[in-house]
């Protein structure tokens, strides 16, 4: 089908063809409507008539609709043109990998920063259950301003698809045809080859074919033959890259070989963690400064003309992490960090006053309830406006946007009610309740919020008209300077602070500007309203201060091995940063010994689960010690040393004690039972669910889960042993925590507003437990099953009672109150041995100081 200019497909208007490729045509299109030029691909003629390239087309578009993120190309829009499908996406400008080598090798530094963005990209793709498997250098998109794109999904193999039973495989620039192996030879997973069933791994083969051809320039195997070819992928090993004479640190080689293992099972088993090892390579004593070998033909850097039959494929899934050390900026000639709080205790929130001058922040210092206080720069003293409130903006016209009754809903997710407040003083005016934050427009008008509705979490602007919902709860909404937009934190994980940078217009328009990050918390715009400035880091809670363009252009600001936050930037240049010292940690006790036990192990210790003899605790370290997903670790309550069991996630042990029960942050659906002794882990697969929490049914016959399907509320699901059968157990409102009792025949939930329900396990309406409050958390059922053991919570005290579900009589079990109560913002995680007798439970401190910083840029 040949389009003529002029064409109308919708609203879309051709303007001229860009290409072809085997499955389609491109045109570059106008949108009249928003008054940009977009590609549009559609069918080609040949495809149009076989019912497997229909369907891989529909597939390709299926896999890119579930990806979103900064480096992946905007899907826009889809449809029929005189019943032919269409795809509208971003028009791309720039290369191909395949383009920009020209037959040699890259830079060593600068073929990491490219396969650091691929890993990304990979993991961003993987985490939604997507594998690629055509992975190679044309399907891979430079962008002018040096992004770097995963293109053609058009085999993406979604994990809910059956693998499709292709026998042949196509030479390297071969079109991919009905009945050929799906991939490119030479580029292929040995599984691949074999016609086996494949999952992320075979992508993270054939990532390792491109990273040895961008560092060494040529292929890792390549034949006289496809068939040749696959031969060697099965059998042999690439060629030693130092035989090419090149100057390849030994590192990059070590990487290189870890993906191309034949064996799946001993490569690299996550994209994430690739991307982990290769930007550790990117810093100066890493990698060399190699330049390009002698007899590499020389390049012309400057931007070529689009390889649009590349693009027309249209996919995606990549991050623009671009590395640390070729980003660092030259530090600013005098940089001033002058202090501006001495107090010990924590701060959440700080604003500079319409004058760029003065300072108001919200602290809780010395144990004492949080309050507002006012501050400048040279006086060691800070004045209380005597509010009980957190700051969250200030206007133009010096009104206070402020959070009452402030607290954390769970993990780090707080909320409150908005109240508006003159600065002068006078008692703040409540508008708006469940409240995450909020700020000012520039004319100081109007706000925009940030608020949780139900189990999905809203930018409002004006308070009540929605411009972006998300499953992810979203945190500090921050005006641009020009009023033109709202940049934010947007966070995977309900209360863990991991996320990205994503900015909003005031039409609803997303665009995410970063990829996400293990802890991001604070952000402002620059002084000249060019980029978004925020503090984030890559692993546990050590975060630097970053800045990223619209474009999403990434840079560092400032660093320290320090936890940073930005609180605000003044268009003067002045920047609001605290310097925290955060930890979380276990304690334990019991009724015979009212001592305390300190079960900390590592930075950020959260209890999970007790071993059904109430000896051992399960538990996962979150920070710094933990690592990017997180570690999983069995102690026993005597105090003995930890050991640990795996990377991810903890949920649960198993009855006998010989299993945890864990799950990775890459791949949500998906649970691992891991030996406590020796023997091999086994995955299971629970397709289409996020899960957040898990427990093994005490009859052995599966699983209870609190999880989600996407776009819906999280609920309580049974799961078989294997994964296959499913069922979900309606209930109402948020879920906090459940419990199900030992008969298995009822479950007690509780919720993050109301109070703790009892619902029957095989279906129907909910019951309220006498005596049950909205302050009461259900932690577990007593042995005989007629009580349950909830917990209230008062900022560094908690108390645990028995409460029996019939008649509604409590008894006191345990007081909680740790000794040491300085920065302690909350208890939490409360576990109760089924004996009763033993208590463990989290806390998180939390200590922070204010400065006054100046000169940086």
């Amino acid at each position: 089908m040949n389009l003529a200019p002029g064409t109308k497909l919708g609203p879309y208007v051709v303007v001229g063809p860009l290409g072809a490729g085997g499955m389609g045509e491109v045109y570059r299109a106008r949108d009249d409507r928003l008054g940009r030029e977009v590609a549009v691909k559609i069918m080609s003629g040949a495809a149009r008539t076989d019912p497997e390239r229909l369907r891989r087309f529909e597939l390709e578009a299926k896999a890119i609709g579930q990806l979103d993120h900064p480096n992946i190309l905007a899907v826009h829009d889809s449809g029929t043109h005189d019943g032919v499908p269409y795809v509208v996406c971003e028009l791309l400008s720039g290369e191909t990998l395949r383009a920009r080598m020209d037959g040699a090798a890259l830079p060593v530094r600068k073929a990491i920063e490219y396969a650091v963005q691929i890993a990304h990209g990979l993991s961003a793709a993987h985490g939604r259950g997507i594998v690629h498997r055509d992975l190679k250098p044309e399907n891979l998109f430079i962008t002018k301003e040096g992004r770097l794109k995963i293109l053609d999904f058009g085999l993406a193999k979604l994990t809910a698809d059956e693998p499709i039973g292709d026998t042949e495989a196509t030479a390297t620039h071969a079109r991919t045809g009905p009945g050929v192996v799906m991939g490119t030879a030479g580029y292929m997973s040995p599984e691949q080859v074999r016609g086996q069933p494949v999952d992320h791994r075979s992508d993270i083969f054939s990532f390792g074919s491109v990273l040895y051809e961008m560092v060494s320039g040529r292929h890792a195997f390549q034949g006289d033959s496809s068939v040749e070819t696959m031969n060697a992928i099965l059998r042999e090993d690439p060629p030693e890259i130092s035989s090419a004479k090149l100057e390849v640190p030994p590192a990059v080689d070590r990487v290189v070989r870890h993906c191309l293992e034949k064996n799946p099972e001993e490569r690299f088993q996550s994209a994430r963690d690739l991307a982990f090892q290769l930007e550790a390579l990117s810093s100066p004593s890493s990698v060399s400064a190699t330049h390009a070998p002698q007899g590499a033909r020389p390049r012309t850097r400057g931007l070529k003309v689009p390889l649009v039959a590349g693009l027309a494929v249209a996919a995606i899934a990549v991050v623009s992490a671009f590395l640390l050390g070729r980003r660092l900026q030259p530090p600013p000639a005098n940089p001033t960090f002058s202090q501006l709080t001495y107090r010990q205790g924590n701060l959440f929130s700080a604003r500079f006053t319409p004058d760029g001058e003065t300072i108001v922040y919200g602290a809780s210092w010395d144990g004492s309830p949080v309050e507002l206080f006012t501050a400048r720069a040279g006086s060691p003293e800070s004045r209380s406006l005597a509010l009980p409130a957190e700051i969250l903006s200030i206007s133009s016209a010096g009104e206070m946007a402020v959070l009452l009754d402030p607290r954390f809903v769970t993990g780090w997710q707080r909320g409150g009610s908005l109240a508006r407040a003159p600065i002068a003083g006078g008692a703040p005016r409540p508008i708006l309740a469940g409240v995450q934050d909020a700020d000012w427009d520039p004319k100081g008008q109007q706000l925009a919020v940030a608020r949780a509705e139900g189990s999905h979490f809203r930018i409002e602007y004006p308070s009540g008209t929605k411009l972006y919902e998300s499953d992810a709860w979203l945190s500090s909404p921050r005006f641009s300077r020009d009023g033109k937009h709202i940049a934010f934190l947007e966070h995977p994980l309900t209360g863990d602070d991991r996320g990205r940078i994503a900015m909003v217009d005031l039409t609803g328009r997303l665009t995410p500007l970063t990829e996400d990050f293990s802890s991001a918390s604070g952000l402002a715009w620059s002084p000249d309203g060019s980029e978004v400035w925020f503090t984030a880091g890559k692993t546990g809670n050590v975060r630097a201060l970053y800045a990223v363009s619209l474009s999403g252009k990434q840079r560092i600001v400032d660093a320290a091995p320090a936890d940073l936050t930005v609180m605000d930037v003044a268009a003067s240049g002045k920047i609001l940063l605290a310097r925290n010292s955060a930890r979380r940690g276990i304690l334990t006790g019991s009724i015979a010994d009212a001592k305390e036990r300190d079960l900390s192990w590592l930075d950020w210790s959260r209890p999970v689960a007790l071993s059904p003899d109430g000896k051992s605790l399960l538990f996962e370290e979150q920070g710094q010690g933990g690592g990017r997903g997180y570690s999983v670790y069995l102690r026993g309550l005597d105090g003995s040393a930890a050991v640990r069991l795996s990377s991810g996630t903890a949920f649960a042990l198993s009855e006998d004690g010989n299993w945890a029960l864990t799950g990775s942050l890459d791949r949500r659906d998906t649970l691992t039972l891991t030996p406590i002794g020796p023997g091999d882990a086994r995955e299971v697969h629970v397709d289409g669910l996020d899960i957040t929490f898990g427990r093994w049914l005490r009859d052995g016959s599966g699983y209870l889960l609190l999880a989600r399907e996407k776009g819906q509320p999280r609920l309580p699901w049974l799961v078989d042993l294997n994964g296959g059968s499913r069922r979900s157990i309606p209930v109402e409102g948020v879920v906090r925590t459940l419990a199900m009792r030992p008969d298995g025949k009822l479950l007690a939930v509780s919720f993050l507003d109301g109070a703790p329900a009892l619902y029957p396990v095989d279906g129907g309406p909910g019951r309220p437990i006498p005596g049950a409050t909205p302050a009461d958390i259900v932690n577990g059922w007593t042995s005989d099953g007629g009580s349950l053991y909830v917990t209230q919570t008062a900022g560094a005290q908690a108390h645990v009672d028995r409460l029996d579900v019939e008649t509604g009589r409590r008894a006191s079990v345990f007081e909680l109150s740790p000794a040491d109560k300085s920065g302690l913002i909350d208890l939490n995680n409360f576990l109760i041995s089924r004996d009763g007798s033993a208590c463990v439970y989290s806390y998180r401190r939390f200590l922070s100081t204010l400065y006054l910083v100046e000169g940086l840029q």
